[in-house]
């Protein structure tokens, strides 16, 4: 799979300097933005002057919620966190944007489904100076992922086990698996393998979140057509199936795209001919998965950048604002800042067998889901 992006295996570049290559990729890159930007909006509008030093330092706490999907104290947060960075950055000779603005038009962009010419109007600076902007910001949220998505502690554990065993009635969840499909342009490069089973360009994005509905492990870039349990083996969780990152024989909960195993369960198959055990197993486990659905509304409905289709066919660049969302996500639970979760249609796209796993990893899957299957038999008595 070598000719897939693949985010954990990229090295960060420094936004310091940009090869000339990078650089002619960016310009072609934006062309495509732009020229797809010009076709569904013909509208002229004039540029609005200081509209960051006139407008939106007056609005007030829900409109500045409703133009960037955070809450002031949280937008002045996470500039106060990463600003130092934003300040060291150049434009090729245009003039110098401070860090407060590179990160609002960035933070606009995620949050909006506006076309970058408007976005232009709105902060009065060109396309291209706005392109390159948020691309160098996104990099720099990327860049600190790992201190705001990251596998639970021992202690950490225990809260979210407790809490979905409390709700649900479901024990030891760690955590809860699911895929998603973030659609895409068209790409450069071999764009059939990006095509999915609804026959739209997408890219995977692959989420564990817990009973918060925070994630504790993220992974994109992997093409539409690949198959969820093979998104699964590649993002690396498989290695963290040991004791040391499950405490106490503790598990994630999938859907059946996934392949049964000691830390993954998924539900019985159902032939038509399950027991009544086997469906209260079913009936628990899909219970507890509602939570990772609404992580991904609400990671979608927030950052609507992902919602309906990335404007972008340059797939090394799409992981980066993927993945950004994805921390932004995080950082805003963080803090408190939460918003009303939308109604996301799932991707139903899971009607295909799991792909295997080793006959011993499934027997010991089977073996604890039937034990799984008793206890929560008994509770429910």
């Amino acid at each position: 799979m070598e000719e897939y992006f693949l985010v954990e295996n990229i090295m960060f570049e420094s936004s310091s300097s940009l090869s000339s290559s990078d650089s002619d990729d960016d310009d072609e890159e934006l062309q495509n933005i732009l020229l797809n930007n010009d076709i569904n909006e013909r509208r002229v509008t004039p540029k609005i002057k200081n509209y960051m030093e006139n407008v939106v330092v007056r609005y007030t706490n829900i409109e500045f919620k409703s133009h960037f999907r955070m809450e002031r104290n949280t937008f002045h947060f996470l500039l106060y966190f990463i600003g130092p960075k934003l300040d060291n950055l150049s434009f090729r000779g245009r003039e110098k944007i401070n860090a407060e603005k590179q990160l609002l038009i960035t933070i606009y962009v995620l949050a909006t489904p506006n076309s970058y010419r408007s976005i232009c109007e709105r902060f009065d600076v060109a396309r291209s100076t706005a392109w390159l902007c948020v691309k160098r910001v996104v990099r720099i949220i990327y860049s600190i992922r790992n201190q705001f998505i990251r596998w639970p502690t021992n202690e950490e554990a225990q809260t979210t086990w407790t809490n979905i065993q409390r709700l649900y009635g479901f024990p030891k969840v760690l955590g809860i698996v699911d895929g998603t499909h973030i659609n895409i342009a068209r790409p450069k490069k071999d764009a059939n393998s990006y095509i999915n089973r609804k026959g739209r360009f997408s890219m995977q994005l692959q989420v564990i979140c817990k009973d918060n509905l925070s994630f504790i492990h993220v992974f994109a870039g992997m093409p539409g057509c690949v198959h969820d349990m093979r998104v699964f083996l590649y993002s690396g969780v498989q290695r963290y199936c040991t004791p040391e990152y499950f405490p106490e024989d503790s598990h994630l909960l999938g859907d059946a795209a996934y392949t049964i195993q000691k830390n993954v369960m998924v539900p019985f198959y159902d032939n038509g001919h399950l027991i009544r055990r086997q469906k209260e197993f079913n009936t628990n486990l899909s219970s507890a998965r509602i939570t990772v659905e609404r992580a991904i509304g609400l990671l979608k409905g927030r950052w609507r950048y992902l919602l309906d289709k990335l404007p972008m066919t340059r797939t090394d660049l799409i992981p980066y604002y993927i993945v950004s969302c994805c921390v932004l996500h995080n950082f805003c639970l963080l803090n408190n800042d939460a918003i009303e979760i939308p109604v996301i249609i799932p991707d139903m796209l899971h009607e295909i067998e799991p792909l295997a796993v080793s006959n011993e990893l499934k027997e010991e899957g089977n073996l604890k889901r039937n034990r799984l299957m008793e206890i929560i038999t008994n509770n429910n008595v």
